[in-house]
């Protein structure tokens, strides 16, 4: 199991943010532009923790000698059922460099940019630490 996927699944976002690289690129599901730094991308993974409802990793595509891991969850956002898949690329200290995320169907994904664009202000907050 990779060691995203269990910071994940025991809600630790301290130890999910140590598996960040300082230069993590997030690239949202619902947003045009990518986010650069390990500041945002916390606040982000923080702040999904608590719009997804039922949160569950399902799958786990990728062994322990690879680079790059696909987890696929499933979770409910505003009563909506969503599938998606984090695909995670680390740096050779192990340490997540390129982070992208896909959701599916596309009501979810609506009811998800929702949600986070009403709390892109409380995201940038935590981003910058106040």
């Amino acid at each position: 199991m990779h060691p995203f996927r269990k910071a994940v699944e025991a809600r630790d976002i301290e130890a999910m943010t140590a598996l960040l690289a300082d230069d993590v690129v997030f690239i949202s599901p619902v947003a045009f532009k990518p986010y650069a730094g390990k500041a945002i991308t916390s606040a982000i993974l923080e702040t999904v923790m608590e719009v997804f409802q039922d949160f569950r990793y399902v799958r786990e595509i990728g062994d322990e000698t690879s680079n790059e891991h696909a987890l696929v969850f499933e979770a409910k956002v505003a009563n909506k059922a969503i599938t998606g898949c984090d695909f995670i690329r680390t740096d050779g200290d192990g340490l997540i460099h390129d982070f992208m995320v896909m959701v599916r169907p596309l009501r979810a994904a609506q009811a998800l940019s929702e949600e986070m664009g009403a709390r892109f202000d409380d995201i940038v907050r935590r981003a910058s630490g106040g």
